[in-house]
């Protein structure tokens, strides 16, 4: 049986494109959204299921390295698992993976890719630096913003201010707002 297994590392990420670049002759689909590539790959949940499903003889599609994570051991201890279990490993792009040469080229893209993990881990705490020391000299980010979070979705203040002068629910006060029952909460729990 062909499988597929697809994994986008955020929730606003869609795995559509993956799913159209590798066809759709599948027996089975499986998927992780929102997920790091960063967490071991039996640690994810739609992962996870694809290994307690697949049977000697199924081919597991792929449509990068990176999508089976960035973690260079795990990926290459995560392919040779599959392998010995009498799985064909298909990498759009690359085909089957085998032993011997098709390790090799496995091993290098999964190092490649964990070492773009770490540059993003690296740009990313470099972008946070830069907005801490710009927020703290002018009181917004490199990019504008006043804080580092996301904008609040009203003010906090007022909300809980016109929920006590009104006796409303949190219900009520999040419908009048616009805004969800969990920040009314938050908005409450902060004042008191």
């Amino acid at each position: 049986m062909r499988i597929a297994y697809y994994r986008v590392s955020t929730g606003d990420q869609s795995i559509e494109a993956q799913r159209q670049a590798l066809g759709s002759d599948f027996g089975k689909e499986f998927s992780d959204v929102g997920v790091s590539g960063g967490t071991m790959a039996a640690d994810r949940p739609g992962f996870a299921k694809l290994l307690d499903q697949i049977r000697k003889g199924d081919t597991l599609c792929i449509y990068a390295v990176d999508r089976l994570g960035r973690d260079a051991l795990d990926v290459q201890a995560t392919v040779r698992r599959l392998i010995d279990a009498g799985v064909t490993v298909d990498i759009h792009g690359l085909g089957q993976i085998g032993r011997g040469v098709g390790e090799i080229i496995l091993a290098v893209l999964a190092q490649v890719a964990d070492m773009e993990r770490h540059k993003i881990r690296e740009r990313t705490e470099a972008g946070r630096a830069a907005a801490r020391v710009a927020l703290q000299a002018t009181g917004r980010t490199h990019r504008g913003k006043e804080s580092l979070g996301r904008p609040k979705a009203q003010d906090g203040a007022a909300v809980v201010a016109w929920r006590r002068e009104n006796g409303a629910s949190i219900r009520q006060t999040a419908q009048r707002f616009g805004v969800s029952d969990a920040t009314v909460k938050r908005y409450c729990a902060a004042v008191r």
